[in-house]
């Protein structure tokens, strides 16, 4: 009886996390991935190391002791009086749906309005990290849909499978992780060493839900009004395209789905035989995003199978 008492709350969390999420979000001085942001930064300011082993080792220590933190704080909130209502309070600030899908829907309006220096400017501030000034309309329309293809796995899928999965201890360390992975995993002289282990935990919790949401997509795509076998052909023959191992599942099965090509300039190419995207495919991604959650959560709602059942 304790175990199904157990899940019912552990669904009532993830679902009233869900529901304060359409709230917006915290104020940054009480967000938990503020903090974890800013302990990142401080640590990286602290590393000393010279050689490509010190740096792994040093990256390595600051990111372990992060992870503790986090997780210590994850399960000291999973304690806290209030039972399911605490904990759904405190997984929400973990998962960014609404932060999300504001963003790419502001995207969308610049590339609508014709403002594409602004379309560009807003995509750099809100969801990528590459350079963004010399992207095409075209270009523009197919980064905001990759973004908002893979950020779904990371900031809203992963997040509630993790806290099903493992509780606030979990949900709290892959937020950690997918921050740090942000912050430190890059191919640069200065992180190729120090965020390793930053990078490839990140790409080990992300195994799952990048799988899962690519699943949903193409299950979300007949009630989206699109392409659920195209979804199914791109995500089994392009998921492998990109360089990370999860990205390009949910990116390949958004452009299968959408018919669109996305292509990230000497790097990979999803659907080759699509056409160029354009400002009208983002809120046809949108449309398949919100279905894709609905969905993902549903599966995340179904009850665990109890140990010793027949």
């Amino acid at each position: 009886m304790r175990g199904r008492d157990a899940g019912r709350g552990a669904r009532s969390s993830l679902l009233l996390a869900l529901a304060l999420d359409a709230l917006g979000e915290p104020p940054a001085g009480v967000h938990p991935v503020v903090w974890m942001g800013s302990f990142l930064n401080g640590a990286r300011g602290r590393w000393r190391a010279t050689t490509p082993a010190g740096r792994f080792a040093e990256g390595g220590a600051w990111w372990g002791l992060g992870a503790a933190l986090s997780t210590g704080a994850g399960l000291l909130a999973g304690h806290l009086p209030g039972g399911w209502i605490t904990r759904g309070a405190f997984l929400k600030p973990l998962l960014a749906r609404r932060a999300l899908f504001g963003a790419v829907g502001e995207v969308h309006a610049a590339l609508a309005a014709g403002d594409l220096p602004g379309a560009r400017r807003l995509l750099a501030w809100h969801l990528v990290s590459r350079e963004t000034g010399e992207l095409s309309a075209a270009e523009v329309a197919g980064v905001c849909i990759e973004s908002l293809a893979e950020n779904l796995s990371d900031s809203v899928v992963a997040p509630l499978l993790m806290f099903r999965a493992g509780g606030l201890p979990l949900a709290a360390l892959y937020r950690y992780a997918n921050t740090a992975d942000a912050m430190w995993g890059y191919r640069t002289p200065d992180l190729e060493h120090s965020g390793k282990l930053a990078a490839r935990a990140d790409d080990l919790l992300n195994l799952a839900p990048a799988r899962l949401t690519a699943l949903c997509a193409v299950l979300a795509a007949p009630p989206a009004g699109l392409d659920a076998p195209g979804a199914w052909r791109m995500w089994r023959r392009d998921a492998p395209a990109t360089p990370s191992p999860n990205a390009g599942h949910p990116m390949s099965a958004f452009a299968g789905a959408l018919g669109v090509r996305l292509d990230k300039r000497g790097v990979y190419v999803l659907n080759a035989g699509g056409r160029a995207p354009g400002a009208a495919d983002v809120p046809r991604a949108l449309r398949l995003a919100r279905w894709t959650v609905a969905l993902a959560t549903v599966a995340l709602l179904l009850p665990t199978p109890r140990r010793g059942a027949a």
